[in-house]
């Protein structure tokens, strides 16, 4: 069933967020960000990025949850940094780790929620969160401790709180970590519906979320980032650049060693199937292969191979 996601009127030709020589290193000395350029309109943007990129310290600094120590952050020509309140009014964040009451239901918790974020009309609360539970397909368990849900449900619901002020600006951290794959491809496609008329930031260590859901892409390594572009664009980039070749377990170090090797998975019958990065093909025992946006994430990662 479509989802109308829609809560709010919005210019989605002029929504933009800057992020702008973004900086930040933590007392314990880890740079975790390091002079972050990126720029975000209306719509799904993916920023991918191995564990410890630097993907929710950027997060939690676009949300106002801490302060860069360089850069600016600037939403719709608004610098956040000086008017933080206006930026929350139209931001929903879902974190990765999304703490619940466990003995409240999510009609009720959704109301304490909405109330926290200033709606004080008890009939417009009610309003917002049957749509909310309508849009993530909770109506029907409204009325169920949020403890009993499961993980898909559960991430479900941290969407239908951060609709509660019908946010303009969406960040999500790492949403379908853990979820089985129904629940994954219901989560996304609840997403997917969002960014339509919103900026949905939607940060993630898995490649495969970002294929068709996302309008625009980046990769985060080592706190900086090392690549942006739109994944059509990123995989037209490697046409006829991506070439594979099945080998022995012995053969691996000398094919890492000789070639650029961007991934390799085992067969059934043992024998390593590996995927190599270059310009022309390596020989004619390698076949040239269409690109996959694994392929894009290994090729720019840590600026290995352009």
């Amino acid at each position: 069933m479509p989802y109308s996601i829609s809560l709010r009127p919005s210019n989605t030709k002029a929504m933009q967020l800057l992020v702008d020589n973004l900086s930040k290193t933590y007392p314990n000395g880890t740079r975790a960000l390091d002079h972050v350029n990126i720029e975000i309109k209306a719509g799904m943007f993916g920023l991918l990025g191995p564990n410890g990129a630097g993907k929710s310290t950027l997060m939690r600094t676009i949300a106002t949850l801490q302060d860069p120590d360089q850069g600016r952050i600037v939403f719709n020509g608004q610098d956040i940094s000086k008017d933080k309140i206006s930026l929350r009014k139209v931001l929903g964040y879902l974190p990765q780790e999304f703490g619940v009451y466990p003995r409240m239901s999510a009609e009720r918790l959704l109301d304490y929620l909405a109330q926290l974020k200033g709606v004080s009309s008890r009939k417009e609360r009610s309003k917002l969160i049957d749509r909310c539970l309508e849009i993530t397909n909770l109506s029907e368990v409204r009325k169920k401790n949020v403890s009993g849900y499961s993980g898909g449900m559960k991430q479900r619901f941290g969407i239908a709180q951060l609709l509660l002020n019908s946010p303009s600006l969406i960040i999500v951290d790492e949403p379908t970590a853990g979820l089985d794959p129904k629940e994954r491809v219901r989560f996304l496609n609840i997403l997917r519906e969002i960014g339509r008329e919103n900026i949905v930031i939607f940060s993630t260590h898995i490649v495969e979320d970002i294929k068709d859901l996302c309008t625009d892409m980046a990769i985060l390594s080592e706190g900086q980032i090392k690549y942006q572009s739109r994944p059509d664009v990123a995989l037209a980039e490697l046409r006829e650049k991506v070439h594979t070749i099945r080998i022995s377990e012995e053969e691996l170090p000398l094919y890492e060693k000789n070639h650029q090797v961007l991934s390799s998975h085992y067969n059934s019958d043992n024998s390593i199937q590996i995927r190599v990065f270059s310009p022309e093909r390596p020989s004619p025992a390698f076949q040239t292969v269409n690109p996959t946006l694994e392929d894009v994430y290994f090729t720019h990662l840590n600026d290995r191979y352009v």
